[in-house]
């Protein structure tokens, strides 16, 4: 048993911790739209999935530091380390909502943001000053934008946090949280040019569209969300109150900009998976698919409280049963295979 938890931990796939950012945002999604006991059970799961993470994690980092090393600083494989803010971001946002509780998620919040300044840092640097760089059909995936991601969840759960302060702290988490929020939508349009780019001028092989690529739509989806939860709390200071109309429009650009991607990517799939019959089957990488279809439910429903679209409210309740396959197909093939190597080591 030892043994295998070592090998999993020495091999973990680096953003794996899209696991607990995919079931963080459909549990939040399906409490919005009622299903309370639903989310409260998908809580549990990822209170479960989020512990066993970070225990393979840590156990990564004192034993196999120099694969950590590796990986981090790796222009494919780096990205994936920004997971690790986005999931401990969304599920203290989570356990806000879904839990009632804030208290833990106040110092999920900090631990967020020192993983955001040491990853987002160490990343952009080892791959800035490295010798030797790939081309940008070798270098440059969906993945990316998890950076973009990550720094909008740390702007979403700060503001989730802010009513629970008072005077100059709140104005000033606000203020962090509405800075966040702009440099994510900075990371976004600056890393989906370059992919953009790989995709219409660059060779493209069906067998690179990896389920990461969703993230193009991920990535927007939790912008919308920040946005609209800034502007949820706009009454809590002035500034923000006077930006609003601004904060409107950008963040409609961005729910605009996520709803064209869906049917590209769905177009997109089927030219993998139905013209070139490359096999559907579960792999880390598949939770960068599940998650964006989860976050743009729960987006969509909060951005339309926030500009005071009701006709939008049929988008999520559709999105709800696409984003529950898209869990339950990977929550079952996850456990599948953890079963099937199980059953491997015993019999050796």
């Amino acid at each position: 048993m030892i043994s295998f938890i070592t090998k999993k931990a020495k091999y973990l796939f680096p953003g794996y911790f899209a696991l607990v950012m995919a079931t963080g945002a459909l549990s939040i999604g399906s409490y919005m739209l009622g299903y309370s006991l639903f989310s409260t059970i998908l809580l549990v799961i990822n209170t479960v999935a989020y512990c066993v993470l970070w225990v393979l994690t840590i156990i990564r980092i004192l034993f196999y530091f120099q694969n950590i090393i590796h990986d981090v600083t790796h222009h494919m494989k780096g990205p994936g380390f920004f997971t690790l803010v986005a999931g401990t971001s969304v599920y203290g946002s989570q356990l806000i909502i879904v839990g009632h509780s804030h208290l833990m998620s106040q110092a999920l919040w900090v631990f967020a943001i020192i993983l955001w300044v040491i990853i987002m840092y160490t990343f952009f640097t080892a791959v800035t000053i490295r010798k030797e760089k790939p081309t940008i059909e070798e270098g440059i995936n969906g993945a990316w934008l998890i950076a973009s991601v990550a720094t909008q969840s740390v702007s979403i759960l700060g503001t989730l946090l802010s009513p629970y302060m008072n005077g100059q702290a709140r104005e000033a988490v606000l203020f962090f949280t509405l800075a966040m929020y702009f440099l994510g939508c900075m990371l976004y349009l600056n890393i989906i040019t370059l992919i953009f780019y790989r995709f219409t001028f660059v060779k493209f092989k069906f067998e690179a569209l990896t389920p990461p690529y969703w993230i193009n739509m991920g990535a927007v989806a939790i912008t919308t969300l920040a946005g609209s939860t800034l502007i949820l709390h706009a009454e809590l200071w002035q500034l923000l109150n006077q930006i609003t109309p601004f904060l409107k429009g950008f963040t409609l650009f961005f729910w605009i900009t996520g709803t064209w991607w869906i049917p590209l990517l769905f177009i997109l799939m089927i030219w993998r998976h139905v013209i070139n019959q490359h096999p559907i089957s579960y792999e880390p990488q598949y939770w960068g698919m599940a998650f964006p279809l989860a976050m743009y439910m729960t987006s969509t429903y909060q951005f339309s409280k926030a500009v005071e679209v009701e006709f939008l409210m049929f988008v999520p309740h559709v999105m709800f049963y696409i984003a529950i396959a898209a869990w339950l197909f990977g929550f079952i093939g996850l456990f599948r295979r953890l079963w099937m190597e199980w059953k491997e080591k015993i019999y050796l």
